[in-house]
């Protein structure tokens, strides 16, 4: 069993388009994506769970019950889709979990930080995370790229503390469930989703994740809702490096997911902990896991 994520986040979101164009005056237009994600996941017999950016949850609350009587689970994202190393934003990040825990009825306990930022100097969000009763993290890439990713982090699920981001702490509360990497040019690179899904040979992600699930461990794939909707991510001017790495190939990243859905079992976050309670305590056994 492999584990699906979807960044729900809208086109003025990402990291590379933020810096450019600002979001004061934007309205979401992903949000009129939902019933098309939801339809594909039913078609494929699949459950995944959101990452949701806040704000679009404040447009539209109604995407909470679609996501939620639909099977799926509902994860946060951020407000805004900040970066946790963001000038000050340590001061506003609780007060952002408090307000994403109205907004969904406490049924949020897995977090995503936008461009996975989580790493030695945003370890504070972990305590953090904790203390709001949320049990999981999936922010970890075990590979070194341009935007992020931590090279030496464990390639299997663990658990995570803000001294020990890179391994298992038998006496860590926060699952942590890194991103799927595999060796490529002799080089570990994500291949787990985002630009990678949509630059990889498909050969080369089905073998990354049968390699993961031949030690009976899952392996954790994301993909954007604007990724899933192309025809919601207006086609706007950004640098060479920036757009190839935004737009390459943006539409065919919904083919190429629904092949790896079709080949492989996916759910959501919440489905797998309920149903691997007994693997995921072989490490320590937090109350809230057993």
């Amino acid at each position: 069993m492999n584990l699906l994520g979807i960044d729900f986040e809208d086109w003025y979101h990402p990291e590379l388009i933020k810096k450019y164009y600002k979001q004061d005056s934007f309205e979401p237009l992903i949000v009129n994506a939902i019933d098309k994600i939801i339809d594909w996941l039913r078609k494929n017999d699949t459950h995944a769970t959101f990452f949701v950016v806040g704000e679009l949850l404040e447009f539209k609350p109604e995407l909470l019950d679609k996501i939620l009587e639909n099977g799926h689970e509902i994860g946060f994202h951020t407000m805004f889709h900040n970066r946790l190393d963001e000038t000050n934003y340590k001061e506003v990040f609780s007060d952002e979990l408090k307000k994403f825990s109205e907004l969904t009825n406490k049924k949020s306990k897995g977090f995503r930080a936008p461009s996975f930022s989580l790493s030695s100097t945003t370890s504070w969000a972990i305590d953090i995370l904790e203390s709001h009763g949320y049990l999981y993290d999936t922010s970890i890439v075990p590979a070194k790229t341009r935007l992020y990713g931590i090279e030496n982090a464990q390639h299997t699920p663990y658990f995570i503390s803000g001294k020990s981001l890179e391994r298992n702490d038998a006496s860590a509360k926060l699952l942590e469930f890194p991103l799927l990497t595999t060796n490529f040019l002799s080089k570990q690179i994500p291949a787990g989703g985002g630009f990678y899904l949509r630059a990889l040979p498909l050969g080369i992600i089905r073998s990354a994740i049968d390699k993961i699930n031949k030690i009976n461990q899952p392996g954790t794939f994301y993909i954007h809702s604007w990724e899933l909707a192309p025809e919601l991510m207006p086609k706007i001017s950004l640098p060479f490096v920036d757009n190839f790495i935004t737009f390459y190939n943006i539409k065919k990243a919904l083919d190429k997911m629904t092949k790896l859905i079709q080949e492989f079992q996916f759910t959501s976050f919440e489905r797998y902990i309920s149903d691997n309670k007994n693997n995921l305590n072989k490490y320590n056994k937090p109350k809230e896991f057993c």
